[in-house]
């Protein structure tokens, strides 16, 4: 009865490393599928199509033009699905949700280093009665934890969603350890991918890890996150 969520950053839409991506999503059979970096051109029709023969019937993507990365959900489950074209001047394709009867998946990919008011759109949004589960790429973590230095922008942001009753899945499950999910050319580790879940829900969160190995074997630059529900 365990309820999984894989999110991961597949890099610019997957290029050449499409199919090992779509084999890996499909052996590990989770619930439901939260892409960033997803493009509305060949590469993400493959996967759709990969997906959909592999039982995910329900797809959620924006209206990203193909050279542009945004954010995608796929769901065995049906779900209603919402685009927020006013949560964003430039970036609203990098946001995305799926609402279940029990919860909302916001499948997301904040912009790295950039002006956004991605998160301000959220704060608000997420006072909806309905409990949220966010995924995906935040670009932003907490400086000296989620790296060892202070280059994160945002910061105030995730403090603020800690305050609006949303925990760091990650942090509640593994505590204080050392885990980053992209690494630079320098190999300076960041946790920039998260889950962040409403407190409600805490009680069924049963676990919350990286796929370490799926970005070492270069499938991306980033790892995937898995959350375990149940």
């Amino acid at each position: 009865n365990m309820f999984k969520i894989l999110s991961w950053n597949i890099r610019q839409g997957g290029g050449s490393r499409l199919v090992k991506i779509c084999s890996k999503l499909t052996t590990l059979n989770p619930s439901v599928i939260a892409l960033s970096e997803f493009r509305n051109n060949a590469s993400g029709q493959k996967i759709r199509q990969v997906l959909l023969n592999a039982g995910y019937r329900f797809h959620g993507v924006t209206a990203a033009k193909a050279d542009i990365n945004s954010a995608a959900i796929f769901s065995k489950m049906p779900f209603d699905s919402f685009l927020f074209p006013q949560s964003d001047p430039e970036y609203s394709q990098n946001l995305i949700c799926a609402e279940f009867e029990a919860f909302r998946i916001f499948s997301m990919y904040l912009p790295h280093k950039k002006k956004h008011v991605l998160f301000d759109f959220l704060l608000e949004n997420i006072k909806n009665p309905k409990p949220s589960i966010l995924v995906g790429d935040f670009n932003t973590g907490k400086n000296y934890i989620d790296q060892a230095g202070n280059s994160f922008w945002y910061t105030d942001k995730i403090d603020a969603l800690e305050k609006g009753g949303y925990i760091d899945a990650f942090r509640l499950m593994k505590k204080d350890v050392k885990e980053y999910s992209w690494y630079s050319h320098q190999g300076n580790g960041y946790r920039y991918d998260h889950s962040y879940v409403h407190n409600s829900l805490e009680p069924v969160i049963k676990d919350c890890y990286y796929l370490h190995e799926w970005r070492e074997e270069k499938l991306s630059d980033h790892s995937p996150m898995i959350l375990e529900l149940g």
